[in-house]
């Protein structure tokens, strides 16, 4: 079956054509100052074929989540940010950038631009921010962190999009989607479907509980601006199944 498992914040199971690939794992409960009520077990992820880490920022390359992983895992990072993950010994590390292709077991992955900044620290290599089309018999779009950018629209045709529509503290900086523009990228990105996720699941100390109100903005407003995309607001551990032609 196809499908994908929101794992909350940007962590999600992509499932096409028998291969399973995971993004962003941010599967502790505790990541620096962050919080989530529960961490994700082991069991919610299954059999593993590889991991797509989008860019660089601590609650997206969560090495502490890393470790919990099969070290045999290919892990696809942006270039530049290869060595954080080699020196936890894994040895199927490929760097790429924008526009890169290459496969993962059956499905042809395609890395994309981000508009977002991704530094993690003065210490730390530079790297750039991407977003990954998964393609099989399905296409789908994850974003990662992101803004609207130039070329967006020319990502398709997909049959699901995966688009962060919040944060974990009091205010969203610039580089990243909210509810009203996440509606938008639909408008350019036109897939048949679309889950929201990067919301609901970290919180910093102090910063207000946002609960489910950005997922459900988000698709308030993708009925007004993109009124032919099918919204799927997922609880965390909850999945979408994709039937055999990519259709959510």
């Amino acid at each position: 079956m196809n499908r994908v498992t929101w794992l909350g914040h940007s962590t999600v199971v992509i499932e096409i054509d028998g291969t399973r690939l995971i993004t962003d794992p941010a599967l502790r409960r505790r990541i620096w100052h962050l919080r989530r009520p529960e961490a994700v077990s082991a069991t919610a992820l299954g059999e593993l074929d590889g991991v797509l880490v989008s860019h660089a920022h601590f609650d997206h390359l969560d090495l502490g989540s890393l470790d919990k992983l099969d070290r045999s895992l290919p892990l696809v990072v942006p270039r530049e940010a290869g060595e954080l993950v080699r020196r936890r010994g894994f040895a199927r590390v490929l760097e790429v950038a924008a526009g890169d292709e290459l496969d993962l077991g059956s499905l042809r992955i395609r890395a994309t631009h981000a508009e977002h900044g991704s530094g993690r620290g003065p210490f730390s290599p530079q790297s750039s921010a991407l977003g990954y089309v998964v393609t099989g018999s399905a296409a789908v779009y994850f974003a990662g962190d992101t803004d609207l950018f130039d070329g967006m629209a020319e990502l398709g045709p997909l049959d699901l999009a995966l688009l962060p529509v919040s944060g974990w503290g009091a205010k969203l900086p610039a580089g990243h989607l909210d509810p009203l523009r996440a509606a938008e990228a639909l408008r350019l990105l036109r897939p048949r479907a679309a889950v929201p996720i990067h919301w609901g699941t970290f919180r910093a100390p102090f910063a207000p509980r946002h609960g489910p109100a950005p997922a459900r903005d988000f698709a308030r407003a993708a009925a007004l601006v993109a009124p032919e995309v099918k919204v799927h607001m997922l609880q965390i551990g909850g999945s979408l199944a994709l039937v055999s032609d990519g259709t959510p």
